[in-house]
Parts: C-alpha cells; structure tokens; sequence
C-alpha cells in the first residue's frame, strides 16, 4: 500500500522528523528536570548523601522493629569523611548528578513518548500488552533504585566505608568514589530486577518453560548468589540483602511463565 493509496501513510522521511521532535522534546524534558534538581542542590545533596549517616532511615527502621520484639538493640555510631581532590570535582560531578537525576525524572515522560511513536504499527491487543510490559519495567526499575538507596548502598558503604586493616589508616573517600558507587549500584540493581520481563518475553518466543525454571531451581539459586557476589562489595550481609529479592523475583518469573503458558 502506497501513500498514494492510502494518505494516513507517513514517508521514511516523515518518519524521521517525527522521530527528531520526540527526541526534541524528550531533551528538552531532561534538561529541564536536570536543571531544576541542579538548583535545588541543599535539597537533593542531602538526599544522596544521607545514606552514607549513621542515622539513616534504613538504620532507625530496623532499630524500631527490633525494639517491638522488646530487645534494646542500636547500631553503632559511624563517620567517614568525604572528600574532594580536584578543584573542580565537586562542580562537575553537580552537573553529572543532576543530568543523572534529569533522566531519571523524565523516564516516565520518555517511556510515554516512545510508546506513542511505535504505538501506530501496534494492533490494539499488542498496544494493551505494550502498556502492560512498559509500566512492569518502570515499576521493577524504580523498586532496583529503591533497594538500592535504602539497603544496598548503606550497608556497602557502611561496612566498606569503616573497614579497617590497622587502627592508624583512617578511611576519607573520594566524591568521585561515592557518586560513581552510588550510580553504578542504582542502575544494577534497576537492570538486575527486569528478570520477570525477561523471562515473560523468553516464554513468549518459547525459549524456556515454567518446568526447566522449576527443575534447575537450585542451580539458579547458585548462580543468583553469583551474580550478587560480583555486583556487591565482599561482605556476607550485602550479599544475603541481594540475593534473597533476586530468588523472590526468580519465584516470581515462574508463576509468570505459567501463566503465559496456561494462555
């Protein structure tokens, strides 16, 4: 069918400036956002470097809990300095952070924006199931952050940042050192929990089957604890704190694939 044939037919070309206008204003949305977290510095440079406290959130939560169990239990009291080395590294990773966090915020808008543009050549049971797959991605990234903020990271950076070989070297870590961790951790944690999409769509091409994933249950379980072990720093409660939500979401493909398969 040509255009000719049919005028609701865009051209390769047409096809293109559309794509150069979504790309436009998903730029544009990023820009703003990074801009507006750039501004607001006190308020988000707390937020990400509160983690690195003896006193955070994820701290006084467990302390609380374990006080209903009526056992007087509290962490001790830590602090590692932070600290900048080139002149300009502070100004710099500011900017990096907030075009970080830019991408972040809009991620919402860019997901909406990429289905619009993919979503014509889409039948409308294929639309439904894109929505679908496109909100279970965002929802597991942003539960990969969450992890990552509130459990992961604190913990890394609590036992890495006061470990010590001899009580004569002080432990200062670099600004560079922190936000790369930080970062690097967040969005593994992001990747790490597509594991149900993944194995949605490896079920949908007939690739695996709710049996195999059930049967090698335990050699998974193995190479779980292997992955937790080389995206976490070496210490034994980092790894139980990974390994055990990445087993769960392991569980939770099963169940997926077969409700794909009983579809």
């Amino acid at each position: 069918m040509t255009k000719e044939n049919n005028p609701d037919l865009m051209t390769f070309g047409e096809h293109l400036e559309v794509l150069r206008r979504m790309l436009f204003r998903i730029i544009a949305v990023a820009c703003i956002l990074s801009i507006i977290f750039f501004c607001c510095k006190d308020t988000v440079w707390a937020m990400l470097i509160a983690p690195s406290e003896y006193d955070f959130t994820t701290y006084q939560l467990i302390e609380k809990t374990v006080s209903l169990l009526g056992i007087d239990f509290h962490f001790e009291k830590f602090h590692v300095d932070l600290i900048a080395t080139d002149l300009s590294s502070q100004f710099m990773t500011h900017i990096t952070t907030s075009v970080y966090l830019g991408l972040l915020g809009a991620s919402p808008y860019i997901l909406y924006e990429l289905f619009r543009f993919v979503s014509p050549a889409l039948y409308e049971n294929e639309k439904k199931h894109s929505i679908a797959i496109a909100t279970t991605i965002y929802i597991l990234f942003i539960a990969g952050v969450l992890m990552s903020y509130f459990i992961l990271f604190p913990v890394s950076f609590r036992f890495l940042g006061t470990y010590s070989v001899s009580e004569t070297i002080r432990s200062t870590i670099t600004l560079n050192s922190y936000i790369g961790t930080f970062t690097t951790l967040t969005f593994v944690m992001g990747i790490v929990f597509q594991l149900p999409v993944i194995m949605f769509v490896l079920a949908k091409m007939g690739f695996i089957s709710s049996h195999i994933l059930a049967k090698y249950r335990k050699h998974a379980i193995i190479a779980i604890m292997i992955v937790a072990a080389i995206i976490t720093p070496p210490d034994l409660m980092t790894l139980i704190l990974v390994t055990i939500p990445l087993y769960l979401l392991y569980e939770a493909s099963i169940r997926i694939v077969k409700m794909v398969e009983r579809n």
